[in-house]
């Protein structure tokens, strides 16, 4: 493994261990050239999956894409990086259970949508202003009436 800090080509493993979920293995490397220290974690890949965009254009399948899009979503928020990287995991182990090497955006999208919505409201609705393209203040008004319309319906029985 190469180091990121001096880009020495030889790095020695100090300690290795799984993650909680036991979905990667996590590395504690040091650079001997350096004295750099720095973690690396080693996922078990199934299959290449390829995104297929709205536009048709088609791209390999970036985990780190969704990561960086639920931390945007969750910034400022009690949502700790933990269950930010088990909602990636779980995407991933289920766009890889699919079955196919090809897989719309928007499934993709409805999956973050749906982790989303059980973890945090707001990330929920920061990420659905992007994700469904919100132009107005009508838009957010009626995705946020809508998501609390089943509340309102708990009250009344």
């Amino acid at each position: 493994m190469r180091c990121p800090y001096c880009a020495n080509p030889d790095t020695q493993v100090k300690d290795s261990r799984p993650t909680e979920d036991n979905s990667a293995i996590r590395r504690r490397r040091f650079c001997s050239a350096c004295g750099a220290r720095f973690t690396t974690f080693e996922r078990i890949q199934l299959r290449e999956l390829t995104v297929v965009k709205k536009n048709g254009q088609r791209i390999p399948f970036d985990r780190d894409k969704i990561a960086r899009s639920l931390i945007t979503a969750c910034r400022k928020r009690p949502v700790d990086e933990e269950r930010i990287e088990r909602i990636v995991n779980s995407i991933q182990r289920r766009l890889e259970s699919l079955g196919e090497a090809e897989v719309a955006s928007s499934t993709i999208g409805e999956m973050v949508m749906e982790a989303l919505q059980g973890l945090d409201k707001v990330a929920y609705v920061r990420f659905a202003s992007v994700y469904k393209n919100f132009r107005e203040v009508k838009d957010f008004e009626s995705f946020v009436e809508n998501l609390a319309e089943p509340s309102r319906r708990d009250d009344d029985t």
